[in-house]
């Protein structure tokens, strides 16, 4: 269990609902921290900067029972005040990845809720609104984690919300017989059909908070990147915001998005190693007996598929043509968002070890990546090429893409900031936890910093969350990269366009030109795109 005690050292549609009805508590106050939503009254509490904190409100019912495997269904009503003090449950699931930290009240199926940040005073300011998704590999993530937390951006005057949604076989898991009988004829995708709940929720609710609906941003990072684009492709979300944000990854992947037929048959598979051979057998076990058989070897994974509801057709089809939502985009991803091994898995990073694994990938076409990625540094490039291949090339595309079919403004950026070392506490814990005995902090062995900004590594910068994040010894530099980043994504979530004041000029990507963000922080030509344009002739392949 070692690797768990790791997490803090380590980096059928829902009822359509009226949109822009004007709450009642859109003419009272928040100071009481009260708010009437459509459900009922709500009692949140107010932090010791003034922001008005209002968690665990249940944006869709409980998706359990016989609602297992539908589309997010409408809240009922309640009397009386609801406190809303309290993150809800996080959604099912492993404890799999070791940078993540969660306040929720729990793990369970009954996971539908979201949380607000508020700065406002009344209902009336109609301020702009921020709504994150989280990242985990669409298997873990949760709403309360402390790096997404909303304060900080509130205090810029962003109403900001976090939410959660269903993961894995719950949130993601397809069936012939889900597929029959659903009214859209479609399966899988509940978790993005969760997140368009909540967007939904957001423009019925959040002017009671003093929020805009007509200036809600979707932001999110790895798997709320992917969300990002995902509720920009689907018809039912894209008239839900007006701008969006993508940290690291996008549905427009060098493999294409899986069928539905392939997602059914996947759940098929997945009911039989279970001997649960109906959908009745599938809901009538326990979700912690479901959530265990998916850790197992040989289980499939369950991914986003082309459902012909949520997604009429694929993500990449439907921005090809144009027909995503026409929003501006800020976008980007890490400098090291994998590391050399995997390309090179155990090998040592030398030109001959490269050189042989470029080939073994490549066959005829090596010497074209060999120019593209020099092996002469063969760590850097192979480090370059396993980042590009997990989540650079997808990023890009999403980014090329959108700028050529939409008609609006793209900003594109590559976050370089590596993270500073482990504070000495915590490198006295790796120490133990490898086997050592460390009497003092100053012996402990420092671990390696990365060479780049790794994945996730911008999350707590962005969102100006760097004191939430007890790992790492943050430097001056650290909080002078968090407060250009947070700037920037404040005067976009605003306005749409990340500049502002005296922050260095961005440009949008039709210039050329990619924003850099690390201590110097400046706008350089995009020297990569051959990269990309080489995997581009890749995909599917």
């Amino acid at each position: 269990m070692k690797y768990l005690l790791l997490f803090s050292l380590l980096t059928v549609q829902a009822a359509p609902v009226a949109l822009a009805q004007t709450s009642k508590a859109a003419t009272s106050t928040l100071a009481a921290n009260r708010v009437q939503v459509a459900n009922g009254t709500l009692e949140g509490a107010t932090a010791a900067s003034g922001i008005h904190e209002f968690k665990g409100v249940p944006f869709a019912a409980p998706p359990v029972g016989e609602l297992r495997w539908k589309a997010p269904q409408p809240v009922k009503n309640w009397t009386g005040v609801r406190q809303a003090k309290q993150f809800g449950p996080r959604a099912m699931q492993l404890p799999l990845f070791g940078d993540m930290n969660f306040r929720s009240n729990g793990v369970s199926e009954d996971c539908l809720y979201l949380n607000v940040w508020t700065p406002a005073k009344t209902g009336k300011e109609q301020l702009p609104v921020l709504v994150y998704f989280y990242g985990g590999g669409f298997v873990a993530g949760d709403g309360s984690e402390p790096r997404y937390d909303g304060e900080s951006l509130a205090k810029r005057g962003i109403v900001t919300v976090t939410m959660n949604y269903r993961l894995g076989v719950f949130g993601f898991m397809a069936h012939p017989e889900l597929t029959k009988e659903s009214p859209n004829h479609a399966s899988g995708n509940y978790g993005l059909l969760d997140q368009q709940a909540a967007l939904r929720w957001v423009q019925q609710n959040i002017a009671a908070f003093g929020g805009d609906p007509k200036k809600v941003t979707i932001a999110g990072e790895s798997a709320g990147s992917f969300s990002v684009s995902a509720q920009m492709a689907s018809p039912g979300s894209k008239t839900m915001f007006a701008r969006a944000i993508g940290e690291s990854g996008s549905l427009l992947s060098m493999q294409p998005t899986a069928t539905l037929a392939e997602a059914e048959q996947n759940g098929v598979q997945f009911g039989t190693a279970l001997s649960a051979t109906s959908l009745a057998a599938l809901r009538a076990l326990p979700a912690q007996q479901l959530l265990e058989a998916t850790g197992k070897q040989g289980v499939p994974r369950f991914s986003v598929a082309v459902d012909g509801y949520f997604f009429p057709k694929s993500p990449r089809e439907i921005f090809m043509a144009g027909q995503q939502a026409k929003v501006p985009l800020l976008v980007g991803w890490n400098s090291q968002e994998s590391g050399a091994n995997g390309i090179l898995g155990k090998e040592s990073p030398t030109p001959e070890a490269y050189t042989q694994a470029v080939q073994k990938l490549y066959g005829d076409r090596a010497s074209e990546v060999l120019k593209l990625y020099p092996a002469a540094n063969a760590e850097q490039a192979a480090t370059d090429l396993a980042s590009d291949r997990f989540i650079g090339y997808s990023t890009w595309k999403w980014a090329d893409v959108h700028s050529q079919t939409s008609g609006q403004p793209v900003y594109r950026y590559l976050y370089a900031r590596p993270r500073p070392e482990m504070t000495p506490e915590m490198g006295n814990a790796v120490a133990g936890l490898a086997g050592g005995v460390v009497k003092q902090a100053t012996d402990a062995p420092k671990a390696p910093p990365a060479k780049g900004a790794v994945h996730s590594a911008e999350i707590e910068y962005a969102l100006g969350n760097l004191a939430t994040n007890k790992v790492y010894a943050w430097t001056p530099d650290d909080h002078k990269v968090s407060e250009m980043m947070e700037s920037y994504f404040a005067n976009f979530i605003k306005t749409g366009n990340p500049n502002g004041g005296s922050l260095p000029n961005w440009p949008q990507l039709k210039s050329g030109q990619v924003m850099r963000i690390d201590v110097k922080t400046q706008a350089e030509p995009d020297a990569t795109r051959a990269r990309y344009q080489f995997l581009d002739q890749q995909v599917g392949k």
